[in-house]
């Protein structure tokens, strides 16, 4: 284990030697010299397109000569140098701003605002941002050029015109409504698309960003904004008042009405207690009525009792219970002053 370590370490000790030797040789130079020249050559037969590039190529010298008709996406590809060309061109959405402040914007396609003349006579500066893309980049090549021709001979010289014809129509006032403005825009880019689908560019979106007329212009707008608003602050006060009585009148009449339906309500219980009352009272009379015309048809009933047959008995029956709380008395019991219960006249002239 301890010799082949060693065996190692001696190694390393001579290809470093050996390295150091090599450095300080000019053949050393030349292999340097000769690897990045490798490198450099093989290098130009090859060019990458990046994930967001797509790339046609030209075909300069031979057979074919010209446009080829292959789109090249992401990747290395090979090619001839001098020979052949790759020329290569964004896949993804580029922007192009027309803006009064240049410095603010990140794209390398700008230019000065859009100066366009409303329909009622006034200038307007436009700060407007066209969106689009390469659709196909062998119509570019074939109809426009190459570079970056398609901006400078195609979107540049066609923007402007078009923002004209068509935010031209709106009239000074217009310009601050924002569906007016961006019913011109959409009519914008469908006019930039007729120009520039048959060159394989589309615009996806054209917006209006910001706008900005002369001082005095501006002065002028802003006070008859400010009166109008005024006009339609009055109006609305005005339509408010109106709802605001009718409002007051709906809520007097209800409670006009709820205090009619309340009076109705105590008038209806006070004739119902009423009625209720008066039917508690006959009902009540009427059954006095009834136990007083038992009662006396009960008295008849008794003393028609008392003047039939056999009513004297009844008679003495009572008269005994009278004589109940006598403890002792000595009445006769025969002749004409004998003690006959039965007889009440007799008896009452004997206790008398």
């Amino acid at each position: 284990m301890v010799q082949q370590q060693f065996d190692q370490d001696a190694l390393l000790k001579l290809l470093e030697s050996y390295f150091k030797r090599l450095q300080k040789s000019p053949i050393f130079l030349i292999i340097v010299v000769v690897i990045f020249l490798l490198f450099t050559f093989v290098g130009s037969f090859f060019i990458y397109v990046k994930p967001n590039e797509f790339a046609v190529k030209q075909i300069k010298i031979g057979v074919n000569r010209g446009i080829q008709e292959k789109v090249y996406n992401t990747g290395f590809h090979f090619v001839l140098p001098v020979i052949q060309d790759l020329h290569v061109y964004p896949k993804d959405i580029q922007v192009f701003d027309l803006t009064r402040n240049p410095n603010n914007s990140a794209t390398r396609f700008r230019d000065n605002s859009a100066r366009i003349q409303t329909s009622d006579g006034f200038y307007v500066d436009a700060d407007v941002s066209i969106f689009f893309r390469i659709e196909d980049p062998v119509k570019v090549i074939n109809t426009i050029g190459v570079g970056e021709l398609f901006f400078a001979s195609a979107i540049l010289p066609k923007t402007e015109p078009v923002l004209k014809e068509t935010l031209g129509k709106l009239t000074t006032e217009e310009f601050y409504n924002p569906y007016k403005r961006v019913e011109k825009m959409v009519l914008a880019k469908e006019r930039l698309n007729e120009e520039l689908n048959i060159k394989g560019i589309v615009v996806d979106e054209v917006f209006v960003r910001y706008f900005r007329y002369s001082s005095e212009i501006q002065r002028n707008i802003e006070e008859k904004k400010l009166k109008d608003q005024l006009v339609f602050k009055n109006q609305a006060e005005a339509r408010a008042a109106i709802q605001q009585a009718q409002l007051s009148k709906i809520i007097e009449e209800g409670k006009a009405t709820i205090k009619i339906e309340l009076e109705g309500g105590k008038a209806y219980k006070v004739e119902k207690d009423a009625a209720a009352a008066l039917y508690v009272r006959t009902k009540k009379a009427n059954a006095k009525l009834l136990v007083k015309k038992a009662e006396a048809k009960k008295t008849k009933l008794i003393n028609a009792a008392y003047m039939g047959q056999g009513a004297e008995n009844l008679v003495g029956l009572e008269m005994a219970k009278v004589l109940e709380g006598i403890e002792v008395i000595v009445l006769p019991s025969d002749g004409d002053s004998g003690l006959n219960p039965l007889n009440l006249e007799a008896t009452r002239v004997l206790f008398d």
